[in-house]
């Protein structure tokens, strides 16, 4: 509730009565009058109803006096009425203020306007959605009335008080009497022919002459006019009349203004207060961007918590995981250091007793070849009473045949020693080998 503007009841009503007045402004209402009161002032109020609703309605005495319908004015007259929308303060009610009021069924030219009117409202020319917003800022502005009246005059004056420099291009035309709609409706068109380019260039259109009777006014109720208006591809102000005065052509156009000089005022701002705009928008821009570096600021340290935090957890985690794994190495390397040593113990168990049975075969073994060796021995032979017979340089006797009177010394290895001998020549008889010493040999 701190940001909620709080309003003073005056400054409310006064806001309602703008609203009312820009959103609702002028309208044309019949309705039956009711509770009619004239005062001594002149100034007349009644109601306007219909079987579902009621307004109130105010016709000032300057108004009164120049409208010859209002002297016959009673309760229960159905009347239609043309007027503004607006509030009254001090009663905090809405109400008409009656521009000018006709009795239901009066004057052929009004019956010829409400034909025409309902007919071109059937095609959809007046329809609200055909309706464009006015360029927020022209350049060139297109002016189609008379070059005599005071309408131009009026127009080109506040222009120029209110934006300096702007483009004006009139387009000469007669508002009022025979041809007037013709030439209307051909300066409408001519703009939009040449609205690309050339000096017939025109950002919007201001449609409209001075005040007068609806005789004076017809010209802007001719179907030409009308159908020149919805057609126009530039948006199109109409500025007929005075404020009370209504034609067709207000209805077909993008914007009705009250008179010309309000058309002016309608079609461009003061530059002051585009100015004033610009600086508005340019420390709003400002604001904006300072709230929203803020925010990033705001964002980015809480980014930079969350990530703090997010970082501190991850480490948490890693060094919870890192412990447990840890934890489960440990365990890991002591059983299988456990299983290592088993096995080791186990496979020394099993070397021992490899080895061992290897060192009994071998022992086995070694002894089988020694009782082989043994066996083989030759001097386990001469134990048992044999003996080798050699020459000196070594060369075994097997025979007798072997030696010769002349063969080397002979050395006979015995069990505990060896005999030197030599063979001597017993004629026929062969040889006999005589002993000449005993060599013992250990």
């Amino acid at each position: 509730m701190t940001n909620i503007r709080v309003y003073t009841i005056s400054e409310l009503t006064h806001r309602i009565r703008a609203i009312l007045e820009d959103e609702v402004g002028a309208v044309c209402v019949e309705g039956e009058i009711s509770g009619l009161k004239t005062y001594a002032s002149g100034h007349c109020y009644f109601s306007l109803k219909d079987a579902g609703a009621q307004i109130s309605a105010v016709l000032f005495a300057g108004t009164r006096a120049k409208l010859p319908a209002a002297a016959a004015l009673k309760d229960g007259q159905k009347i239609r009425a043309y007027g503004n929308v607006t509030v009254y303060p001090e009663r905090g009610q809405y109400q008409l203020i009656v521009r000018t009021v006709e009795p239901i069924g009066t004057g052929d030219l009004m019956r010829q306007f409400e034909a025409l009117k309902a007919r071109l409202q059937a095609e959809g020319l007046f329809a609200s959605d055909r309706k464009r917003p006015l360029p927020a800022l022209p350049q060139r502005i297109g002016v189609v009335t008379s070059p005599s009246g005071a309408v131009i005059h009026d127009i080109i004056t506040v222009l120029g008080r209110r934006f300096p420099n702007l483009n004006i291009r009139l387009a000469p035309v007669k508002v009022q009497g025979a041809g007037a709609a013709e030439e209307i409706a051909a300066a409408i068109a001519l703009f939009n022919r040449l609205r690309e380019t050339g000096a017939w260039r025109a950002d919007v259109l201001i449609v409209g002459r001075g005040g007068g009777s609806l005789e004076d006014l017809w010209a802007f109720n001719e179907e030409a006019v009308v159908r020149a208006v919805a057609a126009s591809a530039i948006p199109i102000v109409s500025a007929v009349g005075h404020e009370t005065d209504y034609t067709l052509c207000d209805f077909a156009a993008d914007v009705r203004a009250p008179t010309p000089s309000a058309a002016a005022e309608i079609v461009i701002a003061p530059k002051a207060e585009f100015e004033a705009t610009l600086r508005r928008h340019a420390e709003s821009l400002r604001r904006a961007l300072t709230r929203h570096a803020e925010h990033l600021a705001q964002r980015t340290d809480t980014a930079d918590l969350r990530l703090r935090h997010a970082l501190r957890k991850q480490v948490q985690d890693a060094q919870s995981r890192l412990k447990n794994a840890s934890a489960k190495l440990s365990v890991m390397r002591e059983r299988n250091i456990r299983n290592l040593e088993a096995r080791l113990q186990l496979n020394r168990q099993r070397l021992t007793q490899a080895s061992v049975l290897r060192l009994e075969r071998g022992r086995t073994a070694v002894a089988a070849l020694a009782r082989q060796l043994d066996l083989l021995n030759p001097l386990t032979v001469l134990e048992r009473g044999y003996s080798l017979t050699r020459t000196e340089d070594g060369r075994l006797i097997r025979s007798v045949a072997d030696v010769t009177p002349d063969s080397p010394i002979l050395l006979t290895q015995v069990k505990d020693g060896i005999l030197r001998s030599r063979v001597e020549s017993r004629g026929s008889h062969g040889c006999d080998v005589r002993p000449m010493g005993l060599k013992i040999e250990s």
